[in-house]
């Protein structure tokens, strides 16, 4: 289980430009940035409240800077790396920030009965897909074996703020931590007094509001097939937060054999299934994000039934020998419009 998507699964429908209206009229602002391997992009409509909205960037930057030196396990100083380094045994009192992030991580991981396993790091370390050189190797099963036994959701206990290992357990926190980022950018955007936004972390997206003319805001969800220069779907969003889980962009392939970055907690190894895109519409980006990757990991069909028993918005796309089939949850329909 692993998500590093380092081009976002989303391209924005509007162009990253600024529209300078009258003095009395909302304005269009638009910058971006790179965060957490990947990049940022945040475009509003600025209302009476906001003095100089170029302001708010650094604040926007400060606050992923902050998300990723929490959660981050590419730096070895993080909040997150400090508590990988304890032995077993041993607790942590953590930020505010990140018990969130893991309490949403471990409440998924019980969802899905450990196929999202939070403390999936070893094994994501082991494929290579995680800090340090990647090799693109394939494992032997002994050492695959090895990790496993350093992997269980079960063996990791959250009360309030203080965060402890049964065993020597690695968490990574990938896969929900840049919906965390987005959804504390909308807030810092909220707090500003904005009532219309569009913020992207990565592919991972929070909206609120319409323009002016009182559209909403678009986006479109990728064709694995075209990339950023084809959409499978488009989509109008208003309070909303959607997040994508895909394995066509993070892969290696050794004799033939494609191993994609998402890794199964189970097996041990990548999936090879081929549900190639998951996109999850939900109230926050956080639990979109993760429930992405569930699903991911699960796969078409049992994905889209978890999606279906837990109401969950989930839209699915499958290849097959003649291109992609596409699967959505009742709870998706509505976006499909």
């Amino acid at each position: 289980m692993r998500k590093k998507i380092l081009f976002p699964a989303f391209f924005l429908i509007a162009a990253a430009i600024v529209y300078r209206l009258s003095s009395f009229s909302p304005e269009l602002v638009s910058f971006s940035g790179p965060t957490m391997g990947t990049t940022y992009t945040v475009k509003f409509y600025t209302t009476e409240q906001v003095s100089n909205p170029w302001d708010l960037k650094e604040d926007v930057d400060d606050v992923l800077i902050k998300v990723n030196k929490l959660m981050s396990t590419y730096d070895p100083t993080s909040e997150l790396s400090e508590f990988n380094k304890l032995p077993a045994g041993q607790s942590a009192d953590i930020s505010k920030d990140m018990a969130y992030v893991v309490d949403r991580a471990l409440l998924i991981s019980e969802m899905t009965s450990g196929e999202y396993d939070v403390t999936v790091g070893p094994l994501v370390n082991l494929w290579g897909f995680g800090p340090g050189k990647r090799e693109d190797k394939v494992p032997s099963q002994a050492s695959i074996d090895e990790a496993k036994e350093r992997v269980g959701y079960e063996y990791l206990t959250l009360s309030d703020q203080r965060l402890a290992k049964e065993k020597d357990i690695y968490v990574d926190l990938s896969s929900i931590a840049k919906g965390y980022g987005v959804d504390e950018v909308a807030r810092v955007l909220r707090n500003k007094g904005i009532e219309s936004y569009l913020v992207e972390v990565g592919g991972e997206i929070s909206s609120q509001g319409v323009k002016p003319d009182g559209s909403p805001w678009k986006i479109a969800i990728e064709s694995p097939a075209g990339g950023h220069s084809m959409a499978e779907r488009i989509l109008s969003l208003d309070d909303v937060a959607v997040a994508t889980s895909g394995d066509y962009r993070n892969y290696f392939e050794k004799n033939g054999v494609r191993y994609s970055h998402t890794i199964n907690p189970v097996t041990g190894k990548p999936i090879t299934h081929r549900l190639v895109s998951v996109t999850v519409i939900d109230k926050t980006t956080t639990m979109a994000d993760g429930l992405a990757t569930a699903i991911t990991v699960l796969g078409p069909e049992r994905g889209l039934a978890f999606a279906q028993d837990n109401g969950i918005s989930a839209y699915l796309l499958v290849k097959t020998d003649f291109g992609f089939e596409e699967l959505y949850s009742d709870a998706f329909k509505s976006y499909l419009k």
